[in-house]
């Protein structure tokens, strides 16, 4: 990542003078950072997996599954776990996304994404560090993928898991 120095550099220069020169030259900087990224082998690991997710009729089928599912567990949850149908709305949840998870395509799109995550994480940190300490950066996500109804948003159309 060559650019990283440059970009750190401007970052200082336009802290201690700021000059509209410098605002370009750190967004030109800025951008040619996340074009490295896009370039990633991680980067195109991810988008090779997302397409596998949206083009697999089994995925599809299980996501749409998992959607009606959430939809029903949001019902029942309006009321608390005292609804009737509560546990067995969420049990069928676990189950669906359990077996989408059992999908090849599922699970190395989940680790191509933690893949990506961790180094967005990683950039985001060093970025924040050559700043300063006390800059605050979100953590990296843990264990598992944000993807896929896991938790997270999954630009897959699963959306997450509650």
């Amino acid at each position: 990542m060559a650019a990283l120095p440059e970009l750190l550099g401007a970052a200082d220069r336009a802290a201690a003078e700021p000059d509209p020169a410098d605002w370009t030259e750190l967004l030109d900087g800025a951008y040619a950072l996340g074009d490295m990224i896009k370039r990633s082998a991680l980067a195109d690991e991810y988008v090779y997996w997302k397409r596998k997710v949206e083009s697999d009729p089994e995925a599809g089928r299980l996501i749409g599954l998992l959607a009606k599912a959430k939809e029903r567990f949001e019902e029942c949850e309006r009321f608390g776990r005292f609804h009737p149908d509560y546990h067995e709305a969420l049990n069928r949840v676990y189950a669906v996304q359990a077996e989408l998870d059992e999908l090849e395509s599922v699970r190395r799109y989940k680790l191509a994404e933690s893949g990506l995550d961790q180094l967005l994480y990683e950039v985001s940190s060093t970025l924040a560090q050559a700043v300063s300490a006390s800059v605050k950066v979100p953590g990296p996500v843990g264990g598992a993928a944000g993807g896929c109804g896991s938790g997270g948003a999954c630009s897959c159309g699963g959306g997450g898991c509650g």
